[in-house]
């Protein structure tokens, strides 16, 4: 599954790689479990939801 990423201050949506995701993930959720996460916005996501994550979206490419 390909995801997009979006902070709060951008317009433009982002395909981002699953080693960034975790990246941004750990930025904004600190000591919690990035995994976890990863797993649970990936669920979210596949009946195209739009996850916020601190100050960063999360959404499945191509959704509208």
């Amino acid at each position: 599954m390909q995801i997009e990423t979006r902070y709060s201050y951008e317009k433009i949506w982002t395909l981002t790689q699953e080693s960034d995701l975790l990246k941004i993930i750990t930025d904004e959720v600190g000591d919690a479990d990035p995994q976890g996460t990863l797993l649970y916005i990936k669920e979210s996501i596949k009946s195209g939801k739009e996850i916020t994550v601190g100050s960063c979206k999360f959404r499945k490419k191509g959704q509208k």
